[in-house]
């Protein structure tokens, strides 16, 4: 349980720094109370993972591991070139966190629960759960998650629009290609 709550929480807070869930976070914490943006995001994130969570383990029990480390490995590299492309709010989406009205911690715990169904967040928790402990990777995604945003949030209060999003994008894509390529070469190691 250790071991993927451990590698989840690392393997997400890298693959959010930078996606658009981040950029999101800090468009809401311009409008709401921080608390409420972090327990929105919590909420959508807790509900998201235990799904990906659900789908990984019953795709890690069905399959053999050796072949789960070599598709967790090559999409990671994927998620790497994923980042490095960027995540972008168009102009509609920001409109759309700017108009949902009600309560705030609703408006956040729907726009990111959309926001992340099939996100690469999403879709590296079902390949982290396809390895590890069903419950370590359920709490470590949901952890990594939310302190990611959590920093985003911090980071939009304290400095608004002057982020280094380029130089953000480039490390969490790195990032993803050195856990990748580690992956890759461990488990093709175990199939040869």
């Amino acid at each position: 349980m250790l071991t993927g709550f451990a590698v989840s929480s690392a393997a997400i807070f890298v693959a959010e720094l930078g996606d658009k869930s981040q950029l999101m976070a800090m468009t809401f914490a311009t409008r709401y109370r921080a608390w409420q943006v972090l327990l929105g995001i919590t909420l959508a994130t807790t509900v998201v993972h235990a799904v990906s969570v659900l789908l990984g383990f019953g795709m890690g029990s069905a399959l053999p591991t050796d072949w789960i480390g070599l598709v967790a490995g090559l999409a990671f590299l994927g998620f790497a070139a994923w980042t490095l492309r960027g995540d972008h709010l168009t102009e509609k989406e920001k409109g759309k966190a700017g108009r949902l009205a009600g309560s705030a911690v609703l408006a956040v715990t729907v726009a990111f629960f959309i926001a992340e169904l099939g996100d690469k967040t999403m879709l590296a928790t079902v390949t982290l759960a396809a390895q590890h402990d069903w419950l370590g990777t359920w709490i470590g995604s949901t952890l990594g998650m939310v302190l990611a945003d959590a920093l985003a949030i911090g980071v939009g209060l304290l400095l608004g629009k002057h982020l280094p999003e380029r130089l953000i994008r480039y490390g969490a894509a790195t990032l993803f290609a050195v856990f990748g390529a580690l992956l890759t070469v461990d488990a093709l190691l175990d199939l040869l």
